[in-house]
């Protein structure tokens, strides 16, 4: 009889199996309630409450610019969201994040190198491709830095720690740069690492939008394995499934995706960290519902962000990365005491 490839625990999880009808009822109210919050964040912009006049260019211009806003705003989200997704199931920490491993950070110097050097002026698609590359590289140092003094495969703990001191020496790079920068090129940098929704070029988003759906098939993929490694490598060893294998390729699918949101939208934290929990907490922590209602709540939830931002103090535009990290901060902090409190950490 043919054996099928899918790990036992992964085929007979009870997160399914036995699904509630309020997670179903759940499941559908979150579905329909993502294209009403979508058309409601068009109404708002810097030129006011509202859909814009269609009669004149000016206000087809507008409701543009919003559409525009509204893609990348979901790209984005959907990227960092899932992104966060794998990293709290392969370090099976609940504050893992793209910032935490040093991800994010390896991505900011790529981009801010090629900024600075004017090649994604010259050529808009190189800022993702450096991005990702300088990505993968910081993982690689993260990871052979955490191996240091170990016999078999890194701790978490020594995973966090490491990409928390490579991610430091990352920004102190880019703070440096930035320093002896051109004013051009002090403006286009610090912009961008507030974060922003300004859309780039027609190629880019192709690309972007090109990497992003194949990391998330990918990750979705990977998703039964990843319930199987949450019960820890040894019993997901006894259900079939190679733990290194799946966690490599977890991380640079993870990678992918924060890379080329950071390429996209700038240094945006916090929404690979609040949104995995919410939908966690709303739908269970099944990974193969949990990263595609985390890729549209992670889209959705910035796109709303971004709706407050440039609307909170009109005409001025607040960067979309400061409402969220005034959003995430509180929400880190509420994590860590809960945590501290279940001697979590010590």
């Amino acid at each position: 009889m043919k054996q099928s490839s899918t790990p036992r625990v992964c085929r007979d999880n009870s997160f399914t199996s036995n699904q509630p009808q309020k997670a179903r009822l759940r499941i559908v109210l979150f579905l329909l309630a993502i294209p009403l919050l979508l058309a409601l964040s068009l109404l708002f912009g810097p030129s006011g409450i509202g859909l814009p006049d269609m009669n004149s260019p000016a206000g087809g211009a507008i409701l543009s610019l919003r559409y525009s806003r509204l893609l990348m705003g979901m790209m984005t989200g959907a990227a960092l969201s899932a992104s966060g997704v794998v990293f709290q199931a392969l370090l099976r920490n609940p504050l893992a994040e793209p910032y935490v491993l040093g991800v994010s950070g390896g991505a900011g110097l790529g981009a801010t190198i090629s900024i600075l050097a004017g090649s994604s002026v010259i050529l808009s698609l190189s800022l993702p491709v450096v991005a990702f590359v300088s990505a993968v590289l910081t993982l690689m140092v993260v990871y052979g830095i955490a191996r240091q003094g170990s016999s078999g495969q890194p701790s978490v703990y020594s995973l966090i720690l490491s990409g928390v001191i490579v991610s430091s020496i990352c920004s102190s790079i880019i703070m440096f740069m930035v320093s002896t920068a051109s004013v051009e090129g002090l403006h286009n940098v610090i912009w961008w690492m507030l974060g922003s929704l300004q859309p780039v070029s027609t190629g880019q988003q192709l690309l972007s939008l090109g990497l992003i759906v194949s990391a998330l098939f990918g990750i979705w993929l990977l998703s039964p394995r990843l319930n199987a490694l949450a019960l820890g490598r040894e019993m997901a060893h006894y259900q079939g499934v190679h733990a290194d294998l799946i966690i490599v390729s977890g991380l640079l699918c993870a990678t992918l995706l924060a890379a080329t949101a950071v390429s996209l939208s700038g240094m945006i934290g916090f929404v690979g960290l609040i949104v995995p929990h919410v939908m966690r907490a709303l739908f269970g922590p099944d990974n193969r519902r949990l990263v595609p209602l985390s890729a549209l709540g992670g889209g959705t939830f910035l796109v709303l962000c971004d709706a407050v931002a440039r609307t909170l103090m009109a005409p001025v535009e607040i960067p979309v990365g400061v409402v969220t990290a005034l959003a995430g901060g509180p929400f880190f902090l509420i994590i860590l005491q809960r945590r501290m409190k279940q001697a979590w950490i010590a």
